[in-house]
């Protein structure tokens, strides 16, 4: 490897990349990489396009991520000693830098290690798996890679906890999950195990000068049927949305574990209640929960992940970071950018490489706004509104070596009435798909394909979402043990029209 040790690291072909993984990556492998040379010292967040100030667009292009991914940090605990011996690999197995030089061949920009908790796990976090963390970014500096965890949400199921990128990024996790991981304490104590206590975490979150964010993970999954919910529950995420509304900003449209059928399992892992084309059950149900929580006017946003722990290849469920799944995000190469997109709802996800690039606009009085914004129309002129979406289907085989075709594309809205008097509903009976379009309907503008649609007269708020596929399913059916690579959908978030 005597390119790396020269410091060559950029011209680090794919193949090299991934033969380094292939055979077991370790850091300790890798010490010869982060040698001498001030090459190698200089960080990600120090790169020029960090000092442009936020809200800046500048720079801002759809860059691919995953924020939920496993590493061998994903272990568990011997409990017959005080303190719990932690025992890696025991779960997850892949190093750190794994991930990330896989994230890296799958056409990531941004990446997050989230390692499931347990007893004292803050302290593991904070003295073995973070100086790793450093490791890899200065090993694959290509992938802005997050540090947070796969958060023991207090009361309910896994969370993303995703922590801003600064100095004291390490020392605010271990204080974050020392104080509310429902599973750090030792011995066990309940009282850290109360919606309560989710309350209180996010309201604490919430007043850090450097906010963190917090995303549930495969929601639905402890779901026994269709609405039928588990862990996870409407009231639950109503709640916590209110106490942090800028902390906690959605969930897994699309969960991890999607080749799960590749090893005859459930797709997601999900084996109570299937997910649909993919997506869990709050996502994907038009008129659903998630439209639910729309149409109350949050800024709700849902995401695509892989979940990695063990490769299908080995006997696992899952794909490797962005090879089946992607969450992309507008944003410029920047920690708090990305953070900041992914607050903003400036979002959409596919599975399969379905499309590379997905544009939602709505426009009306001279006024445009895009995923995650808000357009404001007066109802003393014409409330016509123009939606327009934009494509670009994968030029070239995808990594099943595929070359997927949209079939179809479907425009959703739904009107915002606010805030519901109950807590517990998981329907909006105001959405509805008010545009199908096929491959006649849209017409090609260099490599995208555009599709417009009025929707006329428009007198209330409203949010307008889209999806596309690759079936001829009119709605997606209840997943099977097809292969997921012969079922491919993508996603945007919403865009909002206020009507005044």
């Amino acid at each position: 490897m005597k390119d790396i040790e020269d410091g060559e690291r950029s011209r680090v072909s794919r193949r090299q990349l991934v033969k380094y993984a292939g055979v077991g990556a370790t850091l300790a492998a890798a010490s010869p990489m982060v040698g001498g040379g001030a090459a190698w010292a200089r960080d990600d967040d120090r790169a020029e396009g960090n000092r442009e100030r936020r809200g800046d667009s500048r720079g801002r292009v759809w860059r691919a991520g995953d924020h939920h991914v496993h590493s061998e940090y994903s272990g568990e605990f011997d409990t017959s000693t005080n303190p719990p011996k932690f025992i890696k690999g025991a779960d997850a197995v892949y190093p750190i830098v794994t991930n990330a030089i896989m994230a890296k061949n799958f056409g990531l920009r941004w990446a997050m290690c989230t390692d499931h908790g347990g007893p004292t796990h803050s302290k593991v976090n904070l003295e073995q798996a973070y100086p790793d963390l450093l490791r890899s970014r200065r090993l694959v500096p290509e992938v802005l890679q997050f540090w947070g965890m796969e958060f023991d949400a207090p009361a309910m199921d896994h969370h993303t906890l995703m922590i801003p990128r600064h100095d004291d990024e390490a020392k605010m996790l271990h204080d974050l999950e020392s104080r509310f991981a429902k599973l750090d304490a030792f011995p066990k104590d309940p009282a850290r195990d109360t919606e309560a206590k989710m309350v209180e975490f996010l309201k604490y979150a919430k007043d850090l000068r450097q906010k963190p964010l917090v995303i549930a993970h495969h929601a639905s999954r402890s779901a026994t049927g269709l609405g039928v919910w588990g862990q996870d529950t409407p009231r639950e995420f109503r709640n916590g949305n209110n106490a942090a509304p800028n902390v906690y900003v959605g969930f897994e449209g699309a969960p991890g574990h999607q080749a799960g059928p590749l090893n005859g399992g459930a797709r997601g892992g999900y084996g109570s209640h299937p997910t649909y084309g993919g997506y869990d059950q709050m996502t994907a149900r038009v008129g659903g929960l998630w439209d639910s929580l729309l149409g109350e006017g949050r800024r709700w946003w849902i995401t695509a992940t892989s979940d990695s722990h063990v490769h299908w290849t080995r006997g696992g469920s899952d794909f490797w970071p962005g090879e089946y799944s992607k969450t992309y995000v507008l944003a410029r190469q920047d920690y708090a950018d990305i953070m900041d997109g992914l607050r903003n709802g400036r979002i959409w996800v596919t599975t399969g490489d379905l499309i590379t690039s997905l544009d939602l606009t709505a426009g009306g009085q001279g006024k445009e706004a895009a995923v995650g914004e808000t357009i404001t129309v007066s109802r003393r002129q014409r409330t016509d509104v123009e939606i327009e979406i934009r494509f670009r289907p994968l030029d070239g085989v995808n990594h099943n070596g595929d070359r997927p075709e949209v079939r179809r594309v479907d425009l959703i809205v739904g009107e915002i009435t606010g805030p519901s008097a109950d807590l517990d509903a998981d329907t909006n009976p105001t959405t509805r798909v008010v545009g199908r379009f096929g491959p006649r309907d849209w017409r090609k503008q260099g490599d995208h394909y555009v599709i417009k649609h009025t929707l006329r007269d428009v007198q209330t708020d409203m949010y307008a979402r889209v999806r596309g596929t690759s079936t001829d399913e009119a709605e997606p059916l209840a997943d099977g043990k097809e292969s997921p690579w012969e079922d491919l959908w993508f996603y945007s978030n919403p865009v909002f029209v206020h009507v005044r």
